[in-house]
């Protein structure tokens, strides 16, 4: 409980960072306007983070908190392979409405120099969990290749979405990424359909 309760606080305060990053800026983002609007305290704020640019490295839990969403959403009986697209696309499109375009090509570049290991390449991630999980199912139903290993298949669907990303960050946003991402994405992973 007590956890759940910890998760909510820390939560609450990530969603808030990057709704106000979206809304006002990095820069016009202040620690007090992050508290007012998760509802929560200073010392609850600085529990969890030394300082705002600790936030920066929370674009993960966003992403992951989002595909939990999006896995309660899905038709159980969707084909695995169509799953795979539908998380894509959304997860894309959200991206390219919520995040501020100019952040993510700066966090991106940060995890090329960073000498930890990137939180977004962390295995342990609710979202190599959740794709491990579509891409087992596919080759169970027949969907998805099953002479290629799971963890190898979400690998490279990982590679793809990270792909269009870059590039997207590259042409600074002048295209839809969540259609981009729907034409290409097909194209991309289709070595690995059934």
């Amino acid at each position: 409980m007590e956890k759940d309760v910890k998760k909510s606080v820390k939560s609450r305060i990530v969603s808030a960072a990057w709704q106000l990053f979206h809304e006002k800026g990095y820069s016009g983002t202040t620690v007090d306007d992050i508290i007012e609007l998760s509802g929560t305290s200073k010392g609850s704020f600085y529990y969890y983070f030394s300082t705002k640019d600790e936030l920066l490295n929370t674009l993960s839990m966003i992403l992951d908190d989002y595909y939990e969403e999006l896995e309660a959403k899905m038709d159980p009986d969707m084909d695995s392979f169509a799953k795979l697209l539908y998380l894509n696309y959304e997860t894309h499109t959200m991206m390219e409405e919520k995040i501020n375009i100019d952040l993510l090509a700066s966090l991106y570049s940060t995890q090329l120099v960073s000498e930890k290991q990137s939180h977004l390449l962390d295995r342990n991630r609710n979202y190599y969990k959740l794709l491990d999980r579509i891409v087992e199912e596919g080759q169970k139903r027949g969907q998805i290749r099953g002479d290629v290993a799971v963890r190898d298949v979400t690998q490279y669907y990982a590679m793809c979405e990270r792909a269009l990303v870059s590039d997207w960050c590259l042409n600074k946003g002048r295209y839809s990424l969540g259609q981009y991402s729907k034409e290409c994405m097909p194209y991309m992973l289709e070595h690995f359909k059934a």
